[in-house]
C-alpha cells in the first residue's frame, strides 16, 4: 500500500499534473474543460491527470450539474513538506558541522 508522500510524489512526477496542480492554485477552482484547453492533451488525459491529483489529495472535486469543478488543496502538500523539514534539519547540521571544521583549520 503506498504512503501518502508516495502518492503525492508520484502524482507532482509528471510535469502535466504539476502544471494543472499549479494552474488550479493559481487560478482557483476550474472545470476539466477549462483545464483542457492550454494543456495540449485530450480532456480524457486530463481527467486521469485530476484522478492521480485526486488520490493523491492535491485537488478534491464538486459537482454542480453536468460540470466538475476541481481546485487545488494545499493541504495536500503536507507530506513533501514534512520531507522537505527533515532534509532541511540534516543539512543545516552538516553545514554547521562543516563551518566548524573550517573555523578550526583557520586557527
Amino acid at each position: 500500500m503506498p504512503t501518502p508522500a508516495d502518492l503525492l510524489f508520484a502524482a507532482l512526477a509528471d510535469p502535466t499534473r504539476r502544471a494543472i496542480f499549479q494552474r488550479l492554485a493559481r487560478e482557483g477552482e476550474q472545470t476539466v474543460h477549462v483545464l483542457t484547453a492550454p494543456s495540449g492533451v485530450s480532456q480524457p488525459a486530463v481527467s486521469k491527470h485530476l484522478a492521480v491529483l485526486k488520490r493523491a489529495g492535491l485537488v478534491t472535486d464538486r459537482r454542480a450539474g453536468r460540470e466538475t469543478f476541481y481546485r487545488a488543496r494545499a493541504e495536500g502538500l503536507a507530506p513533501l513538506i514534512d520531507w522537505m523539514s527533515l532534509y532541511g534539519a540534516f543539512w543545516r547540521e552538516r553545514l554547521d558541522a562543516l563551518d566548524d571544521l573550517l573555523g578550526r583549520m583557520d586557527t
